[in-house]
């Protein structure tokens, strides 16, 4: 079996991570790395034994670079996209896919008419827990969804430098740097039809700090008639980190900071698994946030990522490469392919921009106009 030939943009926390992944795995071969924080990409690409290229165009130009993951920062995905999609080159991009519904939905058209695959990269999906909350919905445990909360909360000292992470215009602020949440809330309720935002910079301005607002607190309405709200924003000094969908007959309750999902129904609880089915990663995740201690998580670049991300960030890969064979994949997963979950949040979120600045409520039909 011929090795899928992988070229790699940015070797921060994930895009290093997934080169190493890759690297490991049968179908797949990383012929090139570019870009990242510091001395990361030279050191990622002595670990893996790939060359070290010297800018985009000439990486993803390469006969040997086949599929390129493309993990550099977010206001920067759009142009990897392109290029490789111009030289035919299929792509894994990090979420969020893009800072807008436009950049979106160009890196959409190009990849589909490059005939190559575009899968972003939603790493939720790829949670054990959370797949068995999809099988839960669908099978009708809970009734019909009718509310689902979500919040991503924390707090955030001043910062000696400040990261790319928290500029608007570079990372998109918590509502797309954090677009995890958000996205699956879409997945679970179905098509949004409209959002409103209340959102603001209440306590981190001046030296030490970015300007993304540190307060979101975001309503959804679904087109098959359920509600949703989100809180991000690192203004909390009482962090949470969860997302619970009530249903007619029942709730699920999916809890990252102890990394366990419940369900229940008629007010007695059904069944509680971990959120990665896996006992040690589980454990990591719990003691990471005890050692937080109600902070905000990013990525170190200077880190590999835990065991309960190198899992589903594997399953990821596998998934991509399994794509680009043309084998048959989960049902599930099909949207992270199609276009459909690269066009969905980014539409919510900048719907929920749009709610922000004008005060009022954003329906989604002026949004997703001419949508591809």
């Amino acid at each position: 079996m011929e090795k899928i030939g992988f070229g790699v943009v940015g070797c921060g926390f994930f895009g290093g991570e997934f080169a190493r992944i890759l690297q490991e795995m049968e179908e797949a071969k990383v012929t090139a790395v570019l870009g990242g924080s510091g001395p990361s990409a030279r050191e990622v690409a002595e670990q893996v034994g790939c060359e070290l290229e010297e800018g985009l165009e000439k990486l993803v130009s390469r006969s040997d670079v086949h599929a390129v993951v493309v993990a550099s920062p977010n206001h920067r995905h759009k142009e990897a996209v392109l290029a490789a999609a111009h030289h035919g080159k299929h792509v894994f991009c990090e979420k969020p896919a893009a800072l807008s519904l436009e950049d979106a939905r160009e890196m959409v058209l190009a990849c589909r008419e490059a005939k190559v695959q575009l899968m972003v990269g939603h790493i939720l999906h790829f949670f054990r827990g959370i797949e068995q909350v999809k099988s839960w919905i669908r099978s009708g445990a809970i009734g019909r969804p009718l509310v689902c909360h979500a919040e991503r909360t924390g707090w955030e000292q001043k910062q000696e430098g400040v990261s790319w992470k928290k500029r608007q215009d570079e990372a998109g602020g918590h509502l797309f740097h954090h677009i995890h949440e958000l996205d699956l809330v879409v997945a679970l309720m179905g098509t949004v039809s409209s959002v409103g935002m209340m959102a603001g910079n209440l306590a981190h301005t001046g030296e030490g700090f970015g300007d993304e607002d540190d307060v979101l607190l975001v309503s959804l309405s679904f087109a098959g008639g359920g509600f949703g709200t989100l809180q991000y924003g690192s203004g909390f000094q009482w962090g949470e980190h969860y997302i619970k969908i009530n249903g007619s007959e029942g709730a699920i309750k999916i809890d990252f900071r102890n990394s366990v999902v419940e369900w229940r129904a008629g007010g007695v609880t059904q069944a509680v698994i971990g959120l990665h089915g896996d006992p040690d990663e589980d454990a990591e995740r719990v003691r990471l946030y005890r050692m937080l201690d109600g902070g905000v998580i990013y990525g170190d670049p200077q880190k590999r990522p835990p065991a309960f991300l190198r899992t589903p960030m594997r399953r990821e890969m596998q998934a991509f490469c399994r794509a680009i064979q043309g084998k048959p994949m989960q049902e599930d997963k099909k949207l992270l392919f199609d276009g459909t979950a690269a066009l969905r949040s980014v539409a919510a979120a900048s719907a929920a921009l749009q709610a922000r600045d004008r005060q009022q409520i954003v329906r989604l039909d002026s949004v997703l106009k001419d949508l591809p």
